[in-house]
């Protein structure tokens, strides 16, 4: 099996980079499209493994770069476009992933897959949970470390000086980087209060849907897991012993092994893929 690049149009016609890695022994294989988190891009830490992982058990696997995630060329892990990044939003990341679905969906480059799945981790959990809510061609949900509220992101203090300054700034501490932040990101929250809320949408989903949690989370904590499995009784909760908010994977990966929490994930979110 081979990773495959590709890009397509995403919002504002800015590049989608894509990978995909396609089981070939599975006609038509279920396909698991994961969505990346806040400051997170699909070539972070052991993306890679995780992917493989799906790869060899039935099913083939499509990662990408939200077109506002702060990267503008493919296969680099530094943030080289942060105004891309600062007017990013939730409502153009759902334009994204329903432009990646659409393309996944129309055999232009693979054939099309007999399931969509969607694996979102922590803000990307958040948009996976709206999208699957709006959207049936997903078959199946998945969320790592789901976020349960956007403005949860951030303190709500900031909100105030921010919309009259403009712009806030986050720190990331792996680049070395002051983040932009533009108040686009608020006023898409003001415009769109409704189609953003996560909590209605997870009471109306109808898909099958697992939630994985770390035990020992600091960045998401457990409570927003049990806040998300109590608007759905009928989805299922399972806490990792152990794991933080990236299951204790981190960037750069130099194993070829995943972690043990990780890896519990992984096992996880496959028997519940293979039973339902």
């Amino acid at each position: 099996m081979k990773v495959q690049k590709t890009h397509i149009p995403g919002s504002e016609n800015k590049a989608i980079h894509i990978d995909y890695l396609l089981n070939d022994q599975v006609k038509n294989a279920p396909m698991i499209i994961f969505v990346h988190g806040f400051k997170g891009f699909k070539d972070w830490g052991t993306h890679h493994l995780v992917a493989n992982y799906f790869a060899h058990n039935g099913f083939s696997f499509l990662k990408f770069n939200f077109s506002h995630n702060g990267m503008s060329k493919e296969d680099i892990d530094i943030f080289d476009d942060l105004e891309s990044f600062g007017h990013n939003t939730f409502s153009k990341e759902l334009k994204d992933l329903d432009e990646v679905i659409t393309y996944a969906k129309s055999g232009e480059s693979f054939p099309v897959p007999s399931k969509i799945i969607l694996i979102g981790h922590s803000m990307g959990g958040g948009i996976s949970i709206l999208q699957t809510f709006e959207d049936n061609r997903v078959d199946k949900l998945v969320t790592w470390a789901s976020i349960s509220n956007f403005r949860g992101l951030w303190n709500m203090d900031q909100e105030k000086s921010w919309k009259k300054n403009g712009v806030i700034y986050m720190d990331n501490s792996r680049t070395n980087q002051q983040m932009p932040l533009y108040s686009v990101i608020l006023e898409d929250l003001d415009k769109n209060t409704e189609k953003l809320d996560i909590l209605n949408a997870a009471r109306s989903l109808t898909q099958p849907w697992l939630i994985v949690q770390g035990e020992a989370d600091t960045t998401v904590k457990l409570e927003q897991a049990q806040l998300l499995q109590r608007q759905h009784p009928d989805s299922w909760l399972i806490i990792v012993e152990n794991a933080d908010h990236v299951f204790n994977a981190r960037h750069p990966w130099l194993s070829d092994e995943l972690p043990v929490e990780l890896k519990k994930a992984c096992d996880t979110t496959l028997s519940f893929l293979k039973e339902y």
